[in-house]
């Protein structure tokens, strides 16, 4: 963590993924974000990977660093607090994310009534307002037909990464801290919509592919591991295990071939077709598959550890296939990298844990705070937001309109 964004307030309201991400990167810059949460949690409070003790990591991952008031949002009571928390006054607050419907109670026209500088940044699937999640998207837009080997046909292959939910959050989040730029310039607010859908048909053109279906008439053929538009792809070392090479610029290209001990055979093939495939990586794919056969041979020639310390120091891009659990024991990663620290969460567990993706060089890197537990903090926000009376946040309690910790077991 960070304190960049410190002194700024930010009001959540939302599950699963991309919302929830939004604010997370804020939290990890500094900011104070505050999730209203639903008593007994959301959709995505008990939702997999869950702990023995049913905890969600999941949860606790895309939350840490944030607080948790627990409203009743189904009572006209809940829904009023937490319009008057979304809209509190602040010159540094004011600010909301969420993937709650455009209409309805937290719609932006109806709080930026009790407050007209209120910065709304919503998380949706379709821009029409259809609901979308990442897996419906990623389909619509085409890349699981594009995913996976030939031999497939028509099958589509789904992937475990939420691409556009990762990528909506991020998007997002600069969004967000853009329009409260925008507001400190102008004194104006707005709502701000990142429809997944949106993001995903906008990568899509961003990444060449509109383009090559516009001037080909065709769709892109599945090329299994191997990457399209360059050279690399998975090889078996000696020892049985999986490496995936990758050269795309020429220097990457050059050591590669010299580190394997194959320049012979690359000039003999470069000979046979008339070029060089040095100097264009898109020839590199195209002459793949005869590349690959002088490549597979060398790369089996020696075990994964053997090529750890052939390829070490040289610009060869490689790495091995890991699972997750030998990654987190790998030089580098997880728990042995800057950017975890070792949290005890509110499951119970201690583990590695992200701070920000990013690194401000001249700032000091604070350690990951865990994430709230359900309405942890309801008495404290609404003291210090709304300037209620312990009284008045008692009979709160005893309507059934919030809940502290204890109400949450």
């Amino acid at each position: 963590m960070f304190d960049i964004l410190s002194g700024l307030r930010i009001v959540e309201a939302a599950s699963f993924i991309a919302a929830p991400s939004c604010a997370l990167h804020a939290a990890q810059l500094g900011a104070e974000v505050i999730r209203i949460d639903q008593i007994g949690g959301g959709p995505d409070f008990k939702r997999w990977p869950l702990s023995r003790s049913g905890d969600s990591f999941y949860w606790e991952g895309l939350n840490k660093g944030k607080k948790s008031i627990a409203v009743d949002l189904s009572s006209a009571e809940g829904r009023e607090l937490a319009a008057a928390l979304i809209t509190a006054p602040g010159e540094d607050a004011g600010l909301f994310v969420t993937n709650f419907p455009a209409t309805g109670f937290l719609s932006h026209d109806r709080l930026a009534e009790r407050r007209p500088d209120l910065i709304t940044a919503r998380i949706m699937g379709w821009a029409d307002g259809q609901t979308a999640l990442d897996y419906t998207v990623n389909a619509a837009v085409g890349f699981p037909l594009m995913t996976g080997p030939s031999a497939l046909g028509d099958e589509p292959v789904n992937h475990v990464l939420p691409a556009w939910d990762i990528a909506a959050g991020l998007y997002a989040a600069f969004a967000l801290v853009a329009a409260e730029r925008k507001r400190l310039k102008t004194g104006q607010g707005g709502e701000i919509r990142v429809p997944l859908a949106d993001v995903a048909m906008a990568f899509a053109g961003h990444l060449g592919m509109i383009g090559e279906v516009t001037e080909s008439g065709t769709d892109r053929p599945r090329h299994g591991n191997d990457l399209f538009g360059s050279w690399g792809r998975n090889f078996a070392t000696g020892d049985g295990k999986q490496i995936m090479l990758v050269a795309i610029t020429r220097p990457q290209w050059a050591d590669l071939i010299k580190t394997l001990g194959v320049e012979q055979e690359i000039a003999a093939l470069e000979t046979s077709l008339g070029l060089s495939l040095a100097k264009d990586d898109g020839l590199r794919f195209k002459h793949r598959d005869a590349i690959n056969a002088i490549v597979a041979p060398a790369v089996a020639h020696r075990s994964l550890a053997e090529w750890r310390q052939v390829f070490d120091g040289t610009r060869v891009c490689w790495s091995p296939y890991l699972k997750v659990s030998e990654a987190m024991t790998e030089k580098g990663m997880f728990g042995d990298s800057p950017l975890f620290s070792s949290v005890a969460h509110q499951s119970g567990y201690t583990y590695p844990t992200p701070g920000a993706a990013v690194d401000f060089v001249d700032s000091i890197r604070q350690s990951p705070v865990r994430a709230p537990r359900l309405g942890e903090n309801t008495e404290e926000v609404l003291a210090d937001l709304l300037g209620l009376p312990t009284q008045e946040i008692a009979k709160l309690h005893d309507q059934g309109v919030v809940a502290g910790d204890s109400g949450n077991d």
